[in-house]
């Protein structure tokens, strides 16, 4: 895909989405459910769509919140459920939508004081919190109402378990099986409070997330040597649902952190263009994060975060971006090395797609690696359990157990894995970066591309179709192919594409989740040429498939 001439500029005024035109999509468009566009769909991380398109309105809210709330029902769970929304939008009115569906149906609904934002990672914690001291009778779950990074004219909602990560497959597919018999019954079945009667119900328990989240970070990540260290730490909030909790943060741990924008706008008019031309708060891309880029040299550390905060970006002095890879290989050699109370049976997660960098870095550890496939709802039992001391995502996402190997969060969670950032420089004298390199001398240097290509809804089920069958050939860029893959071998759970591999290189191809592209995932360790090479064997490979 090509570089927009513009990507990395600020949009022009008559580019932004039009918020007064999005909302009234969001209450007069009414979805087909024949339409399977417009059904709801659960990808790797909840049910996303634009109101503007008719996969993302007031009837596919209704419908979800009613099967949550039917969902819990059946499960017998009566605890409180945690609700929260970021920045976007349509944030803010499927959040009134879902108060009125939980409340009628007779759900307490825990949400932050006055109404304000609040992060993914920051609801799982406060489900595993809560659930860590409740019995049987008062065991909570939640609900994020996010479409994490994408544009602003989108929406997304998400259901979090007992467990306090995204629910499984199982789950998932149980409540859009649900609602859209709900959406084609033409809703009848929903329960529903408008927002005065919901208010009046009692039902509504207003939670101080901030400070109860905040309290908790010393238990994570090593608050006092960034604080002695004075790490000076550069915050771009990206317009997110975590902007009142830095400061907040800065004050309670004695953290030099500067805010550099304080803005909170749903046309996200301040954020640069990404590579293709769109807004989109991808705090792993370097366009998305050229406001930041700027100030690099301003700080020690500096972080961007999307807007519900499962995403992290670290900016190094010197240096910029770090490629979201790399901040991870050292995230886990950091961790296993400054953690003497996790287990050292435990695992440390990295999904198929990730850099095989991670590989060798846990191999020189000696620790266990568990691969799995795309969506972080494959480490929530690990993390819960303790057996997985860490879990991270090719797309800059990931979570950690406490100091003493005890679950944190079960969600990605973007402010522990940029203070984590911070704490690397502080104990070690060091920046990720300079660890990064470091790294490089002894295992290699990786060369990674992703490629996305827009594709239909019949190309991405023939993708996530693929079986070994598919690869004839036994060698690949110009060596022995090593492993083909059609399952994770983490966990045995089916990919949804395909993964091949040789020994200095490999490539994975699926389609999105959530997004109407499939992606081809490459990474050489040998050289430019040999990335090139595995390139065009891979789009060889996907057209073949494609064409038949």
């Amino acid at each position: 895909m090509a570089i927009h001439p513009q990507a990395g500029q600020l949009a022009s005024h008559q580019s932004l989405v039009n918020i007064p035109e999005l909302m009234t999509a969001y209450f007069i468009n009414k979805p087909d459910v024949a339409n399977p566009t417009e059904q709801v769909s659960f990808g790797t991380s909840g049910h996303r769509g634009s109101a503007l398109k008719t996969s993302f309105n007031e009837q596919h809210i209704l419908a979800i919140c009613q099967a949550i709330a039917e969902y819990r029902k059946a499960q017998n769970i009566v605890g409180p459920l945690y609700l929260g929304k970021d920045t976007h939008a349509l944030s803010e009115a499927a959040y009134q939508t879902a108060l009125g569906v939980l409340t009628a149906s007779g759900v307490r609904v825990r949400v932050q004081e006055s109404g304000g934002f609040t992060p993914t990672p920051v609801i799982s914690h406060a489900i595993l919190t809560h659930n860590a001291s409740a019995d049987a009778s008062d065991l909570s779950d939640g609900i994020v109402i996010t479409p994490s990074h994408n544009p602003p004219e989108d929406g997304g909602i998400k259901y979090n378990t007992l467990q306090g990560g995204p629910a499984d497959k199982d789950i998932t597919d149980w409540v859009a099986k649900r609602a859209n018999e709900l959406l084609a019954n033409g809703l009848s079945g929903v329960l529903y409070l408008n927002q005065k009667e919901a208010a009046a119900s009692g039902l509504i328990e207003p939670f101080d997330y901030i400070t109860h989240y905040i309290d908790d970070l010393d238990n994570v990540v090593d608050m006092q040597a960034i604080a002695d260290a004075g790490i000076r730490i550069g915050v771009d909030p990206m317009g997110g649902s975590g902007i009142h909790f830095w400061e907040p943060m800065a004050k309670k741990y004695g953290l030099n952190i500067t805010l550099v924008n304080r803005d909170v706008d749903p046309t996200f008019r301040f954020m640069p263009l990404d590579k293709d031309g769109r807004i989109r708060m991808d705090c792993s891309s370097p366009y998305s994060m050229q406001n930041l880029l700027k100030l690099k040299d301003d700080f020690d550390i500096a972080v961007g975060n999307d807007p519900d905060y499962d995403r992290h970006g670290i900016v190094c002095a010197g240096f910029g971006l770090m490629n979201p890879n790399a901040f991870l290989a050292v995230a886990i050699e950091y961790l296993a090395s400054h953690r003497p109370h996790w287990p050292k049976t435990a695992q440390l997660g990295k999904t198929l797609v990730s850099s095989g960098m991670i590989d060798r870095v846990v191999e020189g550890l000696g620790r266990t690696l568990c691969e799995v496939p795309v969506g972080f709802k494959w480490y929530v039992e690990g993390l819960y359990s303790g057996s997985m001391a860490f879990g991270g995502e090719e797309s800059a996402g990931a979570s950690f157990l406490r100091k003493d190997g005890s679950v944190w969060t079960t969600d990605k969670d973007g402010f522990i894995m940029a203070l984590l950032a911070a704490e690397i420089l502080a104990v070690t004298g060091k920046d990720p970066q300079q660890h990064y390199d470091a790294m490089t001398e002894r295992y290699g240097t990786p060369l990674y591309k992703r490629i996305d290509v827009v594709a239909t809804l019949e190309q991405k089920a023939i993708l996530a179709a693929l079986d070994v069958k598919n690869v004839t050939q036994t060698t690949l860029a110009g060596e022995k192919i090593v492993s083909v893959l059609t399952h994770a071998p983490g966990n045995n759970a089916a990919i949804g594409g395909l993964k091949v591999s040789t020994e200095n290189g490999w490539f994975a191809a699926r389609p999105s989740g959530t997004e109407n592209v499939y992606k081809i995932y490459l990474e050489s360790f040998v050289s430019e040429a040999h990335l090139a090479k595995l390139e065009e064997e891979a789009k060889a490979l996907v057209d073949s498939v494609l064409s038949v």
